[in-house]
Formats: C-alpha cells, structure tokens, sequence
C-alpha cells in the first residue's frame, strides 16, 4: 500500500511508453550493428537502393507524373547530371517495381570547360557590326539526341555553383545542366512529322533551384522543399524558342524570323488563327508597350513624347502581323488627374498601381520607389511586353522585337543589361518571385536595375541600337561634338532631360560632370517629335520657373569657366516655353 507499482517491479506501460523505449532501444543497438558511413557515400546510397527494393518506396514526385501522364501509359525517364555508378542503380529498380516505368536511362554529355567563367559569356563588348562572322560563344556541349528520342520524363539534379545557393546565380555548369534539361525536353517532345510536341516532363532533385529564366515558374507543377523537388509540365514551344538563343550575351540574340520558325506558329496570322479558332481554342497573343511613372510628375512629358515617338512613325494604331498592340502606362496617385488627360490623349491606356518600397533605400531618396517597375510583370492580359522608361524615344520600328523570349535587353556594363528596355513575359508567379527577393538581394545600384540583374542572369543580348545610352566616352579629338550613330532603333536620354533644358541646345554642356550626356544630334531628335505633337500635348511640357533660373545659374557658371571652350553657353536661348513658364513643373 502507498506505493504505485508493487514491490515485485512488475508494472503496466502504456502504448505510447512502449513506442518510446522500443525507439530508444533501436536508437542505441542499431548504431552497433551497421556502422557508420559519410552521408555522401557510395554504400549508404546502397542502402537506400535496398530500402526502395524491400518497401516499394517511390520517389517523391512519382505520383504526380504517373498522374499526369496516365497510369496505363509507359514512363520513359532519362538522367541528368545523377550519380552514373550510385544514383542511376537507384533510379533503374522502379522498372521492376512499377510496371509503367519501361526504361530508365543516364543521359550521356561531356561538361563544359571548367575554365570557362560567366564574364565569358557576358563580355563587356562584342563587335555587333560583323553580322557574317562566326559565332562568338563557347560551345555548351549537348547529348546526341537520337539516343534519347523516347524520353517522356528528365530528371535531373542542379548543381549549386561554388556549393553554395547564392553562389550559383553565375555558375557555368549551372547554366549547362540546365540547357541539356531544356533541350533533352523539347528534342523527346517533338514529333517532326506531325510539327508538333508531345508533352515530356521534368523534374529536379537537391537543394538547389532550377533557373527560373529557362524553367518558368507558371509551368511549375509541384515544389517541395522538404523533398527538395521540383515538378514541371514546360511549355515546349516556349522552351524552345529559348534553346534556340544564344548561350549568353556572347552573341546578338538571332532575329526570330531566321532561326526557329516553326515555334512562332504558336503566334500564327490573324487570318489563320481566326479559321483555326474553334478547332484549337488558341488564345490569340496580346501586346504591349508599357512604362511607368510614380512618385513624381517630373517625367510626364517625357511619357508623352515616348507614346508620341511610337504613334508618329505608325498610322493611328499600332499593329505587328495584325495584332493590336496597346499602349500601356502604369501610375501611381502622385500622378494627377489633370496629367492623365495629357497621357490618355498622348495614346496610354493608365492603370492605378500602388508603388512598391525598396527596403534597402533610405526615406526620401530617388529610388526609394524604384521597384514598382516590378508592377510591369503583373500584366498578365498581355503575352509579352516591350517596357521602355519614359526617358526613351522610339526613333525606329521595334515591333519586331515581341517576337523575342523573356529576357531579351542591349547590354549594360560587365555581365549585365540596362533595364530601360526590357522584352518581358508577364507572370504573377513571376512577380511574386522578384518581391520576395527584394527581401534578399541588395541591389548593386540602388535601383531596380540591380535588383532584375541579380534575379535575372541569364538573359539574350538585344544591339545596342535597341536602347542606345546617350553616353559618350570623353576622348580627345575624337566625336567631340558627340554625333549620335545612324540607324539607332531607340535613344535613352541620360542626365538632363531635353524638356528640362532649352529648345535650341543640350544643356547638359553647361556642366563638367554632365559632359559625357550632353548631344546636340540626340537633343535635336526628341524636339522633333515634340514639334509633331499636338498643341494640347505640348502644354504638359512647359519650362518653369525653377527650371529656368536653374538652367541660366548654369550658363553663367560655364561662361566663367576658361575650360569650357565649347561656347554652348554662349548660344542665344531661343525657347517659346521661356514666354509662358509655368510654376507647377519642376
């Protein structure tokens, strides 16, 4: 009596005490019995070979294949960058446990150079003049595809790049597995004599992600990140069209028109998809120009001479192969609505958006706001976009350039390209993706351009006369008066823009340090298109008076400058706006 259990020691465990001593004892003689082995090695893969053997454990991501491509129906999977001697034996055991699973494969491929750094896939300069040289890209060694034709399902496991997550956003042999993924896919899927695809899959394993500029995240079937796996159902026509660009920036992107023919009839003519509609139900594609404004009104008038520059070299709609392509501008409520009359009559269509902060910036700074540009991937009615800053004018037809995958852009400095004109793919999932990595990623330049490049690494290389910088290296006796280039698709005006300055002179001259933008030529070129506007329009590209005091402050201080020999300070103002300044410009 007193005592809980009697004195023999005899006592009643409950079924939960029984599980735990029956762990414990395992957890403690197991360890006797097998001895220990690295994570990483070969027999504790054997184990798991064995495991699979004994319990029929499937992997992770079968289900939703089998699922997908029908139970009755065989699984062909090829192996991409797994273990050949270890992992392949692993994989090979389902076509004895399942029935559907007919063949399992290692998909053979010599690696890229080792050597080979991303720097030379994105040089800095490349001779965009030589149209009939030979290609300037390294070669991405690839399988021999006739090997492979049957595949329907490609596993493959992404290497990390510098064994680490972030190291690997540049990493070349990334980027190659990557690339024999894309192409295994599209080379298995593609049935040549009907010129159609039959669907493959793809999955990858391991702790590192796959590239999300090859592999978008709308195709995304499943991710699991305990698994480590994600699942895809690729859209082959698209994947394609990326296979077919160059390796990196090595190499002007081919126009879409040359190579690669067959994957744009997923945007055949009007004609054609109309007889087509109701046998195929094609969503027939939508396009769009788009810019954006927020925060400040300072760059209304440059919006609207670049919906202006695109309207006057067109009729009064704009179409490529028949498409409507609309005008798109994107502003948030700092932008009156007096200056979205202006707009709307330019030729945009406005949508509201709420800005997004950049949480490295600091409060009241530029680019405090900069990554509401991201907004421009929300646009989802459209099939793609051409984004241009409302700092750029259109001088030449670029309707041309929608034909080009996400994301095509002229280069920058280094490995990276200018984000003030994009061809781009609007996602949501896409978007949701650039915001949360806003959270990580601090851009390189405060803005969003840092921030794009870092997410976006691989990306297809546009001339630069697609979005000519208005920069001019200062190099003695050489384009000292900095003549602009002929045939120049798009300018971006750097540094003061010309509604910000005089009619009649670039006053970017008026400054040592502006020197590099300044351009009479390139001046000249967005005055023209303002002398074509409207009456109406030109109204919302007034002088004020804070500008003006500012620019002949300017002027001044150059006349008192011996260095400046250019004598622009010496030119007569001959600007109408001076007789009707107007307070509310900044």
């Amino acid at each position: 009596m007193g005592s809980k259990y009697s004195s023999s020691s005899h006592f009643l465990l409950s079924s939960k005490q029984k599980t735990f001593v029956i762990l414990l004892l395992l957890f403690i003689i197991i360890p006797l019995i097998i001895p220990f082995e690295k994570p990483n090695s070969v027999p504790n893969l054997t184990n798991r070979i064995k495991l699979v053997e004994k319990t029929n454990l499937k992997p992770p991501w079968f289900d939703i294949i089998e699922n997908s491509i029908g139970r009755s129906n065989s699984i062909n999977i090829g192996l991409v960058n797994i273990n050949k001697s270890v992992e392949t034996t692993l994989y090979q055991e389902l076509t004895s446990l399942y029935p559907q699973v007919e063949k399992v494969v290692f998909v053979d491929f010599d690696h890229v150079d080792g050597s080979l750094t991303w720097k030379d896939l994105f040089p800095v300069w490349i001779d965009e003049d030589e149209i009939n040289s030979k290609p300037k890209c390294h070669d991405m060694p690839m399988p021999t595809w006739e090997d492979y034709r049957d595949i329907n399902v490609v596993v493959a496991r992404v290497p990390c790049g510098n064994r680490t997550k972030k190291g690997g956003v540049r990493d070349v042999f990334r980027l190659h597995v990557n690339l024999v993924v894309a192409n295994l896919a599209v080379e298995s899927g593609w049935v040549k004599k009907l010129d159609s695809y039959e669907q493959v899959y793809v999955v990858f394993i391991g702790p590192c992600e796959p590239m999300i500029e090859i592999f978008r995240c709308d195709d995304l079937l499943l991710h699991d990140s305990m698994g480590e796996f994600w699942v895809y159902e690729p859209d082959l026509r698209s994947l394609r069209q990326k296979t077919l660009m160059p390796v990196g920036s090595c190499q002007i992107a081919p126009p879409y028109a040359e190579i690669g023919k067959e994957v744009w009839r997923g945007y055949m003519s009007q004609s054609a998809a109309t007889e087509n509609y109701n046998q195929t139900m094609m969503k027939l594609p939508r396009f769009a120009y788009v810019t954006i404004l927020h925060s400040s009104e300072a760059y209304v008038c440059g919006a609207i001479a670049l919906a202006q520059s695109l309207l006057q070299r067109e009729s009064s709609t704009l179409q490529y192969n028949n498409y409507i392509i609309d005008l798109v501008l994107l502003a948030d409520d700092s932008i009156t609505p007096k200056s979205i009359r202006g707009l709307k009559a330019a030729g945009w269509k406005i949508k509201r958006i709420e800005r997004i902060l950049n949480p490295f910036a600091e409060k009241g700074t530029y680019n405090e706001w900069n990554y509401s540009k991201l907004r421009i991937w929300q646009l989802t009615m459209y099939d793609k976009i051409i984004f241009l800053d409302s700092d750029l004018l259109v001088l030449k037809n670029i309707d041309d350039f929608f034909s080009y995958p996400q994301l095509s852009a002229a280069p920058n400095d280094f490995t990276l390209f200018n984000s003030g004109m994009m061809v781009i793919e609007p996602s949501q999932c896409m978007f949701k993706h650039l915001l949360d990595k806003t959270l990580e990623i601090k851009s390189y330049n405060g803005g969003d351009q840092g921030l794009i490049n870092e997410v976006i690494t691989w990306w297809h290389r546009l001339p630069r006369k697609v979005n000519f910088l208005k920069i001019f290296e200062p190099l003695p006796g050489e384009n000292e008066r900095h003549e602009i280039p002929n045939e120049l698709y798009v300018m971006h005006y750097l540094g003061l823009k010309p509604w910000m300055c005089y009619r009649n002179y670039d006053c970017n001259w008026d400054m040592l340090k502006l020197h590099v933008f300044a351009s009479d030529s390139a001046h000249q070129r967005w005055w023209e298109v303002y002398d074509n506007m409207p009456k109406v329009l030109q109204s919302y590209c007034g002088l004020s008076k804070k500008m003006d005091e500012r620019n002949m402050k300017r002027r001044q201080r150059a006349r008192n400058n011996r260095n400046f020999n250019d004598d622009h300070w010496n030119i007569q103002v001959k600007d109408p706006r001076r007789n009707r300044l107007a307070d509310h410009y900044n």
